[in-house]
């Protein structure tokens, strides 16, 4: 790849050539931010923190992603998505020094709090600050693809290729060392991203439908029950990924601990876990198109996560440390993840005439959920145990399979059908 990518190849690709460096940057961004996915749990609970303030820690810094997810937009349209940028790499990198040089040789609880708690602003406000410069830049007939590869890069970094790297840098530095190994590769993504994309979109960006950020920020609040379905859509989103992130604090614990995995395997199946999600994510888009949005976002979305959960805590609690049979619940569980993927052109199209403040929804939707996972092992794991927690997050999914029921649109008796209506800018929502 170089300066000025060859356009023949990168636009074929989809890829905006202006932006290609973005992509890497955003690649390496999130695989220094996938580093700790796999193991900060344990890792914090062997430095004689209790499970619950592990917990507590990881919902703190769930709130503060979802806040700079939800304000990430807003913020493009008043400074620019570069200055967005710019400000979630410099919040990340400042709390990651405050984390790893302060509070955790000192053994400093409130300090671990703060450090590692406000760092959760740093990634939604680079990563989505890009996407709403993918947005600014991208043909609309090419978009979906634009957005198709900012996942892929999400993803493929967050937890996927992040889990990878710490598999292989822990035995050899240590899991201390290996989070400042994230933090190099944080700053490395994102001077790539900041300085060697040229792109004028990344300035102040026009203010569109006459709205300024105020009126788009209060607005993507209030159309949550100014249109029901809209803020049904975005409960649907919150229950997409909260078992994800609340799996994040007690799976490492359990298979390594309970079940008798090595931390080395654990991170494997991390790695194959998200490696189907990120191929899932592109199926789902076809089959919703093709099957209809709501359907797949309730049968392979909600019914099939309600089955997946169950199975990864089950199959291998009956089966012991068999690492094929582990892997296979893993990859499905992966899989029914990216059932929602629809979500992310249904929820816009629900709302026409202000498809940004649905969007800005479904985002505080995703954003929700980073934390509301956590809450939920921190509230649910003492009296109940793991097994209880899973039972829970399997009845989430549950609710949402009934809820997608609801997501029909008014003047289409499918969501297909509007699909095939044409392109729809909704793709610059969180997927699965």
């Amino acid at each position: 790849m170089t300066n000025s990518p060859p356009r023949s190849l990168i636009t074929r690709l989809g890829i905006p050539p202006t932006l290609a460096w973005g992509y890497l940057g955003l690649l390496l961004f999130m695989i220094g931010d996938g580093v700790e996915s796999g193991y900060l749990s344990p890792y914090l609970l062997d430095q004689h923190l209790s499970e619950s303030r592990v917990a507590l820690l990881f919902t703190v810094y769930g709130i503060a992603a979802g806040i700079a997810a939800w304000l990430s937009g807003v913020l493009s349209d008043l400074w620019g998505p570069r200055r967005v940028m710019w400000a979630g790499l410099g919040i990340w990198a400042v709390f990651q020094l405050v984390f790893l040089a302060v509070a955790l040789p000192l053994g400093s609880y409130p300090l671990m709090m703060a450090g590692y708690g406000l760092r959760g602003l740093g990634y939604p406000l680079f990563a989505y600050g890009f996407l709403v410069w993918i947005a600014g830049v991208a043909p609309r007939a090419r978009l979906g693809t634009a957005m198709g590869w900012f996942w892929f890069a999400f993803t493929g970094g967050l937890p996927t290729l992040g889990s990878l790297v710490a598999s292989g840098l822990i035995p050899h530095i240590g899991s201390y060392a290996t989070l400042w190994a994230a933090l190099a590769l944080v700053a490395a993504g994102g001077l790539i991203a900041l300085l060697l994309v040229r792109d004028d979109h990344g300035g102040r960006r026009p203010r569109g439908d006459g709205e300024g950020p105020v009126a788009t920020l209060v607005g993507s609040v209030t159309i949550l029950w100014r249109n029901p379905r809209v803020g049904v859509g975005s409960v649907v989103r919150v229950i997409n990924t909260a078992s994800q992130f609340g799996f994040f604090v007690i799976l490492p614990i359990h298979f390594t601990r309970t079940v008798g995995f090595t931390l080395t395997q654990w991170l494997h199946l991390l790695s194959a876990m998200f490696a189907t999600n990120i191929f899932a994510n592109l199926l789902f888009g076809v089959v919703g198109d093709r099957f209809g949005w709501r359907r797949t976002i309730a049968w392979f979305g909600g019914a099939g996560c309600t089955l997946s959960t169950l199975l990864l805590f089950y199959v291998p609690h009956a089966a012991g440390a068999n690492f094929p049979l582990a892997l296979l619940v893993a990859a499905f569980y992966g899989a029914t993840l990216a059932g929602y993927v629809p979500l992310s052109a249904l929820v816009p199209t629900l709302e026409p005439r202000h498809q940004g403040q649905a969007l800005a929804a479904l985002n505080l939707g995703a954003g929700a959920s980073t934390f509301v996972g956590p809450a939920v092992v921190a509230i649910f794991v003492g009296p109940l145990g793991v097994e209880g927690v899973v039972w829970i997050f399997a009845g989430m999914y549950a609710v949402s399979w009934a809820l997608a029921h609801f997501l029909k649109l008014t003047d289409e008796p499918d969501s297909a059908d509007a699909a095939r209506r044409g392109p729809e800018p909704a793709a610059a929502s969180a997927p699965a």
